[in-house]
């Protein structure tokens, strides 16, 4: 631990000889003074809050996330570039005690900044807040400055898999198609096995059932929130959409009736119900009336779902950096290994080629969700199949499968929409991000240091 402890001093020093600390730190403080100047929000307190918070936490993400590569990337290339790195080696410390030391003075240097900044966006937050009059101030610590919990109704993939199997079995019965078609044909079938559980025609209505679980008991006397969202055929010509809620089941709980709500689609709307409406197993019951001429369809992934307060917002602030702090390792992880094995501008750009790829995975589910890199020709009904597929499919399979262990965790989301970031949803970004991405590009970027050949580094003159 001495010598780990000494190789990340070395790499404050370096850090600081440099300016890089401070110049970081200024920018980082730029950017949550400064960005709040030229935000344009709906006017509201929670609009604003919501922006500043995506905005500020963004923009340090962004500035912490380069750094930290360029960092990485140039703190050890450049040693071993400037004859630094073989008189270390030569002392009594092994490579990977090197390797891992200065993957731990830049995370250090990370954790400083990003508390520095984190600490900053907080005391603007609320330093703003104690300025709202008391009723908006309530609204933020209801639904913007506070860790609050999800629940959903039960998922429908099993139903929805089995009645697009036997709708496929029959539509191959009557019309046969070949197998190139095949994906495509049962996509389609897919897409409207799924309308029938999300779409709401004119005149009827939509039920949910949302199992409130083990969290009910806490949840007596406490308002509960709905948010929903739709979507319907005709979202680009304007205009809003009459609907009616109903909350409850008479006989068994208290009823609770919405005024008619004008809606637009594809917008998140949220508002608050009466207390104690579920049964007592913790059932509760939601209704929604379409009073209007037109189909809606609430999306079963984000259409619907019941918010409730699980703790406060201070410590589910300090989780959500802790899982951003997360990312930087793996970036820390990713310069490292490049640099072990590449000058630091080839590392630097390999690196940011590799951080492109894992931003690009919108892409990759795309070509693996048509199963083909040449797409879907329309005027033909063919896929375009190249000759490659069966290389980069898999391909693409794996990496997006690793992407997405790391992309899972939308911290910045959830503090914008007043979500709760739990410790096991912070254990598991550690789990995933830092010991097993991070794990395995450091193990990599080790093995290649510790072989590597530092006599000849700079090559012969």
């Amino acid at each position: 631990m001495q010598r780990l402890l000494a190789i990340a001093f070395l790499t404050w020093k370096a850090a600081f000889r440099f300016r890089l600390f401070l110049v970081l730190a200024v920018l980082l403080l730029a950017s949550v003074v400064g960005l709040p100047l030229l935000i344009k929000d709906d006017g509201t307190a929670r609009g604003f809050t919501q922006i500043l918070l995506t905005y500020t936490l963004t923009a340090i993400t962004a500035l912490l996330g380069l750094s930290t590569l360029w960092l990485a990337c140039g703190t050890l290339a450049r040693d071993i570039e400037d004859c630094q790195m073989q008189m270390v080696v030569v002392k009594p410390i092994s490579r990977w005690q090197v390797w891992l030391g200065k993957w731990l003075g830049i995370m250090s240097l990370n954790a400083a900044l990003l508390g520095i900044s984190g600490a900053s966006v907080y005391a603007l937050l609320q330093w703003r807040a104690s300025r709202l009059p008391a009723e908006q101030q309530k609204v933020l610590r209801n639904e913007v400055l506070v860790a609050r919990g999800s629940a959903r109704e039960r998922s429908f993939e099993k139903e929805i898999e089995a009645e697009t199997d036997h709708r496929l079995e029959e539509r191959l019965k009557k019309i046969p198609v070949t197998s190139a078609e095949l994906p495509e044909v049962r996509r389609l079938i897919l897409e409207q096995v799924k309308a029938d559980y999300q779409v709401v025609p004119p005149a009827t209505y939509r039920q949910w059932e949302i199992d409130l679980g083990r969290v009910k008991n806490s949840l007596r006397d406490q308002p509960l929130y709905l948010r929903a969202k739709f979507n319907t055929a005709n979202n680009g010509a304007g205009g809003n959409y009459g609907g009616i809620w109903y909350v409850g089941v008479p006989q068994k709980t208290q009823l609770w009736r919405s005024e008619v709500m004008s809606l637009a689609p594809d917008t998140f709307y949220e508002f608050p119900i009466p207390p104690n409406l579920f049964d007592e197993n913790g059932l509760l019951t939601v209704n929604f009336v379409n009073a209007n001429d037109a189909s809606l369809l609430f999306p079963l992934d984000e259409g619907f779902e019941v918010l409730y307060r699980e703790s406060g917002f201070t410590l589910n602030f300090v989780r959500g950096l802790g899982i951003i702090l997360c990312w930087m390792g793996l970036l820390t992880a990713l310069g490292l290994a490049s640099a072990s094995f590449l000058s630091f501008p080839v590392a630097a750009f390999f690196a940011l080629a590799v951080l492109t790829v894992a931003l690009s995975s919108g892409t990759l589910a795309n070509a693996l969700e048509q199963g083909t890199l040449g797409g879907w020709n329309a005027e033909k009904g063919t896929k375009g199949h190249t000759s490659i597929d069966f290389i980069a499919l898999p391909a693409f399979r794996g990496l997006l499968t690793l992407i997405n262990l790391a992309k899972d965790f939308s911290p910045i989301d959830s503090l914008s929409t007043g979500r709760s970031i739990t410790w096991e949803q912070l254990g598991l970004a550690f789990g995933q991000i830092v010991l097993l991405l991070g794990g395995m590009l450091a193990a990599a970027g080790i093995f290649i240091f510790s072989r590597r050949e530092m006599a000849t580094a700079q090559g012969t003159q």
